[in-house]
């Protein structure tokens, strides 16, 4: 089992090699990493998406991107994968967490990506009663990380 997502919130199944890997028939969310470091289990997520039916995507080479895949990961046999069945998950449910995912991980393999920030037109300005404080959300990660 692996954690993944938002202070890692997902409890996705595996990672498993993808070479030989037969995906189970149930909709969810899966992700397809390579192993960074071959003496530790480190691995980088390069490509998340979802499906209907797990079984349907074409795991392990027939996937429309697994070429990308295996020269990312620069060999077959680094490449991992992990799934997570979203309980009771309408598509809507799969694809927002794919969504999270692209912005947290950043996977070279996917063509959409998306930002994990906010900006201040988006919500407005704020204003509190004396009874609280302002908003102490950093708008980047990195900003939570220095300070």
């Amino acid at each position: 089992m692996i954690r993944l997502g938002t202070l890692s919130g997902y409890f996705f199944e595996g990672p498993r090699v993808l070479a030989g890997f037969t995906a189970p028939a149930k909709p969810g969310v899966y992700v397809v990493m390579a192993k960074t470091d071959p003496a530790r289990e480190q691995f980088a997520v390069i490509y998340a998406w979802h499906a209907d039916d797990l079984s349907t995507v074409g795991f392990p080479f027939q996937h429309k991107h697994s070429a990308r895949w295996v020269k990312r990961a620069g060999d077959r046999f680094k490449l991992f994968v992990a799934w997570f069945e979203v309980p009771g998950g309408l598509p809507s449910h799969r694809e927002q967490i794919v969504h999270e995912l692209l912005a947290v991980y950043k996977p070279s393999c996917n063509d959409e990506q998306y930002e994990s920030t906010w900006r201040q037109e988006w919500i407005g300005g704020y204003s509190t009663p004396a009874t609280t404080g302002p908003l102490t959300t950093p708008k980047t990660p990195t900003d939570e990380a220095s300070g």
